[in-house]
């Protein structure tokens, strides 16, 4: 049986008004993130005060959260890519420590990081 093994990476979670995601799909794709996940229509509390999802208008007036899961190098480019967008707008950026399998998901096989 062969053992799985883990590679530490880092996932991003961006939540950010809709009219703003193509601007981070973007530069993930530019980045050469290996994918992401967008989950709109997000509700919750935070410094600007309440959101509410609003399912039947349009997803570009709700928040939405972009996730994804990169090496620790491109950590910094991202970050350096939005530091305008969040004084302006409400959003934030939460990055974790994670452990993945299949490492060439997230990266080119010639880069992927040690366990």
């Amino acid at each position: 049986m062969t053992e799985l093994i883990l590679y530490q990476m880092k996932e991003i979670r961006i939540i950010i008004q809709g009219e703003h995601v193509g601007f981070i799909t973007e530069l993930l794709d530019n980045i050469e993130a290996g994918g992401y996940t967008i989950i709109s229509n997000i509700s919750g509390k935070g410094h600007h005060g309440v959101h509410t999802a609003h399912p039947m208008f349009n997803e570009i007036d709700s928040m939405q959260m972009v996730m994804t899961v990169v090496p620790e190098k491109k950590v910094e480019s991202i970050l350096a890519a939005l530091k305008p967008i969040f004084p302006r707008y409400p959003g934030i950026m939460l990055v974790s420590d994670v452990s993945v399998t299949r490492a060439e998901y997230f990266s080119n096989p010639s880069q992927e990081e040690t366990k």
